[in-house]
């Protein structure tokens, strides 16, 4: 008789939160560096080197980027080993 396998997904729901929030915070940085360019080409703008664009918007880049590296590598609590430990200490107690 074979034993059913069961079946362990890779990703949990916090991991798929915290991807999710990841690609937001990164997309919203993609956002921020959006413009800044003048209508005009013989007119050169300052307003390419404001802080938004320069400062906050790649610091929000890379924020995402770490949050997406973080769910990634962070420990899933869905292993087989963790779903078959209650049944292993409810057999010892018998």
């Amino acid at each position: 008789m074979k034993k059913k396998q069961e079946r362990v997904l890779l990703f949990d729901r916090s991991k798929y939160t915290l991807l999710i929030a990841g690609l937001l915070v990164t997309a919203l940085g993609f956002i921020l560096m959006i413009g800044g360019g003048s209508d005009d080409p013989a007119v050169f703008s300052e307003d390419i080197f404001s802080f938004r664009r320069m400062t906050l918007a790649p610091i929000l880049v890379l924020a995402g980027y770490g949050i997406q590296i973080y769910a990634i590598l962070k420990k899933t609590g869905n292993t087989v080993e963790e779903k078959q430990a209650p049944k292993a200490k409810a057999a010892k107690k018998n």
